[in-house]
């Protein structure tokens, strides 16, 4: 303990004084999760089996803050249990080392004017095309500027991102950025999302660039744009909740045209304090199974968190389902607790947007995800979950695998999340 507050005070120092009040506090978080997997995020096939493992984060947040300045640094190590021999101790290595999360910087130059830069998590609305990814013990963050207005109502923040695999100071005679071509990498982005509340109703707005690297020759790389433009909307009263969303996707590529969509919606209603429903549908736009169209047709959620979206197995756009069928996802989520555990229970039906090859049914299968939660201090909380996938032939003809076998998935997540330090002068 009095290593971390020499740490935390010598930060301060670092930031140095300020002529108004200075707030700096630092938390820790040790989150291990036990997973079992047995055909998580596709089906098992007569020649893989079930597993189990425990992922571990641990993070270490300092965090200061003055009347113009605010600085967070962020420090992570993510591994799995076992993977650093119990002989290794603290010796450095790719396994066993922290990492930086987060590190930025945010000016105010007026109370609505900001500008914030360096390594930070950016995330809007619903997480659906921009998100944090907090399942993934990793997270998601990005080195970006941000430009940033926040009013009584509105808020409307400019982002500017550049991504280089090293500092040449000339083009390499090989590209060696070319690596920037998945889904989830990209050569440079620019975005501009603006929110603005109107009583209990919140809509933003989203328009993002992004810029991804081909190899036009064999030794030539060449950038090309696409974008996501669209909107997303909430309503949230005593009772009935709301929430919609409509996504664009434009640009070229690699050499491609893209034209995709996506849009859903979520009706909620608290029947009583103690428990809620919420009807939803998403709809993913995608291609027929089997053909190489010109254009890119299928959506792409880009930097979304998408764990939360169709189901916890993870079958659907996590790593996976880029330029297929799309989706259509059908599901009742039920909130209720019982006495201290908050538990929830969301069936899904998966069906595909576009045709497949081996059969006109596009009924992918039903998925059921039960996760409670438990609050067992102010520091601690217990999460757990268990989902089935029931999956469909027209599933068997999409991915491969068995569906007459059980395939399903269970976690017990324990998140320590305590305050350690926090002074303000």
């Amino acid at each position: 303990m009095k290593l971390l507050k020499t740490l935390s005070l010598s930060i301060m120092g670092l930031v140095g004084s300020a002529a108004m009040a200075q707030e700096f506090s630092s938390d820790i978080q040790i989150r291990p999760r036990y997973e079992y997997t047995n055909g998580f995020g596709t089906l098992l096939t007569p020649t893989t089996s079930h597993t189990s493992f425990v992922g571990n984060r641990a993070r270490l947040n300092l965090n200061y803050k003055d009347e113009k300045l605010a600085v967070k640094l962020a420090l992570q190590n993510v591994r799995t249990w076992g993977a650093v021999n119990h002989l290794t101790g603290g010796v450095s290595n790719a396994t066993n080392s922290f990492v930086l999360f987060e590190g930025w910087a945010q000016y105010s130059f007026t109370e609505k004017w900001s500008t914030k830069v360096g390594r930070q998590v950016i995330s809007y609305d619903n997480q659906r095309i921009f998100g944090g990814l907090d399942w993934a013990n990793q997270g998601r963050s990005f080195d970006a500027a941000l430009f940033k207005f926040k009013g009584a109502k509105s808020q409307l923040d400019l982002g500017f991102a550049l991504n280089a695999a090293n500092e040449n100071k000339t083009v390499p005679s090989f590209p060696t950025s070319v690596s920037f071509g998945t889904d989830l990498d990209f050569k440079d982005f620019q975005y501009a999302w603006y929110h603005t509340a109107i009583k209990k109703l919140g809509v933003s707005f989203l328009a993002l660039n992004i810029g991804r690297e081909y190899l036009k020759t064999p030794t030539e790389a060449e950038t090309n744009y696409y974008q996501t433009f669209g909107t997303y909307a909430n309503y949230a009263g005593k009772k009935l909740s709301l929430d919609f969303s409509f996504y664009g996707q434009t640009g070229k590529i690699g050499t491609s045209e893209v034209s995709a969509w996506q849009t859903a919606a979520n009706l909620g209603y608290a029947f009583t304090p103690k428990f809620k429903a919420t009807l939803g549908y998403e709809f993913l736009s995608g291609k027929d199974q089997g053909t190489s169209p010109s254009m890119v047709k299928s959506f792409n959620p880009v930097f979304g968190t998408n764990h939360a979206f169709n189901g916890f197995m993870d079958y659907f756009y996590v790593g996976n389902h880029a330029n297929s069928v799309g989706l259509q996802d059908l599901t009742l989520k039920l909130d209720f607790p019982i006495k201290k555990v908050n538990l929830s229970v969301a069936p899904h039906l998966f069906y595909t947007a576009n045709e497949l090859t081996a059969t006109d049914d596009k009924y992918l299968g039903t998925e059921v995800d039960v996760t409670a939660v438990y609050k067992a201090s102010k520091d601690i909380t217990l999460i757990a979950g268990y989902s089935q996938m029931f999956a469909s032939d027209a599933m068997v003809a999409l991915k491969g695998g068995l569906n007459d076998t059980t395939n399903n998935w269970a976690y017990l997540m324990v998140n320590i999340n305590p305050q350690i330090f926090a002074s303000k002068k």
